[in-house]
């Protein structure tokens, strides 16, 4: 996986024992109080630890009162009594991780669970590694290479994509983010909230004003920030409407602050109070609202209908959707096939994937297989993106949306393009959006970096070139 929790220098010795330092294996920042039951054992046994935070000891019991946030770049330090001998041993930790924007049923927030188990040489201090200058070390690309635009269209990469490389931490999240237009990969960029501000989710205006001017030095823009919408203050505790925007209203107020269009929140979350209180915010800041719609979600769910219909009612142009292209997979990208081939999953089954993607049986097997409990623990979570991040939707299918849509995920997996895999949603999104007058942002999402271990900014290049190669060709198809 390339979200790990323990990295190569995890393990170092202090005077009293040891310290494990943890990194958070999530796309953004999470609250203290998400992580619970906490496990360490060393060569085997158990390990009791506390929790060190801004030099007090938390035993891992009372990370539920905390009120602070696990920056995604920082790492959990748990202390041991315990003195280790030099040289490598066997450890493990696990936890469970309340995420509070996920809904996991009616009751409460969506909980996973985590564990790494590896070999770790114990080492002898707890400083942090090095920070890298943004573009220190990259050739820049001559400035034609840095345009974003395709025709009239601006195309943007998503700073998302360079997620693993945040969590190594071996530069500050701003740095990388900066460094995509720095290093010419390009001009115009999308960031998440909780990725690129460690004042997150109330991002400061020093740190918000210091991330734009330095952006803009590189000769970059921020096109959209991804806003998280916490619906829970609790595992047991689900925000009032009136806590939701206090909680939303801060990142709005930092994308404005940063020059960006405005924020990109999941489809149908807000709901239709938030938007109704959100709305006087989003034209005082003059930012605008994104609803996102991808991966297996469709329009003929009730749910999902109402929600377009409440907006088409709207008609307010500081509520837009957002599509990612997830929605329109021909076939399933092969990096990931094999991955479940190696992580155990039955073979007829991955075979199947490859050629069926789309048949209703094929979608009937893949519920069966998990239900039966035949998926292998080391890719369950790999596993569920069939029945989430992944769909099998026409772009026909996504007409009803088209009218109100000022933003688009190009998102892509990995740069296979055999038959058009890759290629195909955006010609196919490039022509329809052709047709509606569409005005918005282009953005290149990479998602496979939860399996693929790729440099990010080549991968990100090379995908804006197929892409501005297919949105050319459906615009010349289209005339």
């Amino acid at each position: 996986m390339a979200l790990p929790l323990l990295l190569d220098d995890a393990l170092v010795a202090t005077d009293s024992g040891f310290a494990l330092r943890v990194s958070l294996p999530w796309i953004r920042s999470m609250p203290l109080a998400a992580v619970t039951d906490l496990s360490v054992r060393v060569d085997g046994s158990p390990a009791a630890v506390t929790i060190r935070l801004e030099g007090r000891d938390v035993e891992p019991r009372a990370l539920a009162a905390e009120q602070g946030w696990w920056f995604i770049q920082d790492r959990l330090e748990l202390r041991g009594e315990r003195m280790l001998p030099p040289g490598a041993h066997d450890v493990s930790v696990s936890f469970e991780l309340v995420v509070p924007y996920l809904q996991a049923g009616p009751t409460g927030p969506l909980t996973l669970p985590f564990r790494a188990e590896r070999a770790l040489g114990l080492g002898d201090t707890a400083s942090p590694r090095p920070h890298r200058t943004a573009g220190q070390s990259t050739v820049r690309e001559p400035e034609a290479a840095r345009q974003g635009d395709a025709g009239d269209w601006t195309i943007s990469a998503s700073a998302f994509n360079w997620t693993p490389e945040v969590i190594r931490a071996e530069r500050p999240a701003a740095d990388i983010a900066v460094g995509i237009a720095a290093d010419g990969v390009a001009s115009t960029i999308e960031v998440e909230a909780g990725q690129v501000w460690r004042s997150f989710p109330e991002p400061s205006d020093a740190e918000v004003d210091a991330f734009r001017e330095r952006l803009a030095a590189a000769g970059g823009a921020v096109s959209i920030v991804g806003a998280s919408l916490d619906d829970w203050a609790s595992p047991t505790r689900r925000r009032t409407e009136e806590e939701r925007l206090a909680f939303l209203v801060p990142q709005l107020r930092a994308a404005a602050r940063a020059g960006a269009r405005g924020v990109r929140v999941p489809f149908g979350q807000p709901g239709p109070e938030l938007l109704r209180l959100a709305q006087p915010v989003l034209d005082e800041l003059g930012v605008v609202l994104y609803e996102e719609i991808q991966g297996q979600q469709t329009l003929d769910v009730p749910a999902v209908a109402a929600n377009l219909e409440q907006l088409v009612q709207l008609d307010d142009p500081r509520i837009r959707v957002l599509i990612d292209i997830s929605m329109l997979m021909p076939a399933l990208p092969p990096s990931y096939l094999e991955e479940l081939r190696r992580g155990g999953v039955d073979e007829e089954l991955v075979r199947r994937l490859e050629t069926e993607w789309r048949a209703p049986e094929t979608h009937r097997a893949v519920i069966e297989t998990l239900r039966e409990g035949r998926v292998p623990p080391a890719v369950h979570t790999l596993f569920m993106n069939l029945l989430v991040r992944f769909g099998r939707s026409d772009i026909a299918e996504l007409e009803p949306l088209l009218p109100l849509t000022s933003g688009v995920h190009l998102k892509f997996w990995d740069l296979d393009d055999t038959d058009g895999r890759v290629s195909r949603p955006i010609g196919d999104i490039g022509a329809a959006l052709r047709r509606t007058g569409f005005a918005g942002t282009l953005t290149s999402e990479w998602g496979g970096h939860e399996w693929l271990d790729a440099d990010p900014a080549t991968t990100t290049r090379s995908h804006l070139d197929l892409a501005r190669r297919a949105l050319a060709a459906a615009s010349v198809a289209a005339r």
